[in-house]
């Protein structure tokens, strides 16, 4: 199988990594050339709880560059790249090629299906955790299973294909006829955890022990899961409250991809999680105090990133 997967960031360097150990093709398409030629130069360094290891995806800022008939290509950009990621690969797609996107929140399998054809779209769900540490350099923070679906809960023979591709790899991973549900639940997590984490400048777990992250963290979720219920969208946990602090005890240390990027002084996804949540109770009359601060907090955060604060305040 021949696959690409568009984007280097810490979730696209971990796929490249272990894909690239047992499929002969696979490429890492990076829009930054110097970058590109970085990592191309010295490999993906992994290093974590899969073991500390380099692997050597080829690696390109041009999509024309891969001569290749591409059956596989993976979305894993910010959300906030998906049209741009889905014009460099219009060159890559050919009859039989079809495109997972792995990408956190909402609104992306719909881009993706608007610009290349909602037949090809397949939706993916992963927990593993990942931290990027530099250009092509990962810690692998945590081990996790890898859900992949269609939103018409039809089972072509593509998705197996991808399923056993992924397995043999070293990748945990199974299909799922509930995308969709699966999707809203991962959602319900990164509401709860990663603003908060990237407002806080806390690792996970602590979210849960102090009294007043674990008070905004479950008034967050709970506005989450009244707008799930009111769209009559099937979640996969019973109590998915206690599924997100179950998360925030079993990731304790990891630093959520919201906080990596206001450390990095990075646009977050702040957009495709809580802000979905904001303009959804917009829509249906639900109230959403929590997710509203949230969302205007980082906002406010991406806003001040070149902010100098006057000497005598510090």
């Amino acid at each position: 199988m021949v696959i690409v997967i568009v984007g280097p960031g810490a979730m696209g360097c971990l796929f490249g990594a272990f894909l690239s150990r047992k499929e002969e093709s696979v490429w890492l398409l990076d829009k930054n050339k110097e970058r590109a030629h970085k990592i191309n130069e010295q490999g993906i360094i992994v290093e974590g709880v899969s073991g500390n290891w380099h692997a050597y995806p080829k690696v390109s800022a041009e999509a024309e560059q891969i001569k290749e008939k591409v059956d596989l290509i993976i979305i894993a950009v910010k959300s906030y790249d998906t049209h741009s990621a889905c014009a460099s690969i219009k060159p890559l797609l050919s009859e039989g090629t079809v495109v997972l996107t792995l990408q956190n929140g909402m609104g992306n399998i719909e881009t993706i299906g608007e610009l290349i054809g909602q037949e090809r779209v397949i939706a993916g769900v992963t927990n593993h955790g990942v931290t990027l540490l530099g250009p092509g350099h990962i810690r692998h923070a945590g081990k996790g299973e890898t859900v992949i679906g269609r939103i018409d809960s039809r089972m072509p023979v593509e998705l197996r294909q991808i399923r056993d591709v992924f397995n043999q790899a070293g990748i945990l991973t199974k299909i799922s006829r509930d995308i969709k549900g699966l999707l809203w639940s991962k959602l319900i997590i990164n509401v709860g955890i990663n603003a908060l984490s990237a407002i806080t400048r806390l690792p996970n777990g602590k979210l849960i022990e102090f009294e007043g992250t674990r008070r905004i963290l479950r008034e967050a979720v709970t506005e989450a899961i009244r707008i799930a219920k009111r769209k009559k969208i099937k979640l996969i946990y019973d109590d998915p409250l206690a599924k997100v602090e179950a998360v925030c005890e079993a990731t304790a240390n990891n630093i959520s991809s919201m906080l990596q990027d206001v450390l990095n002084k990075k646009r977050t996804e702040i957009d495709a999680i809580n802000g979905v949540i904001v303009r959804l109770g917009q829509e249906l009359g639900i109230e959403t105090r929590v997710n509203s601060v949230l969302l205007d907090l980082i906002k406010t955060i991406e806003a001040s990133y070149n902010l100098e604060i006057n000497e005598k305040y510090k």
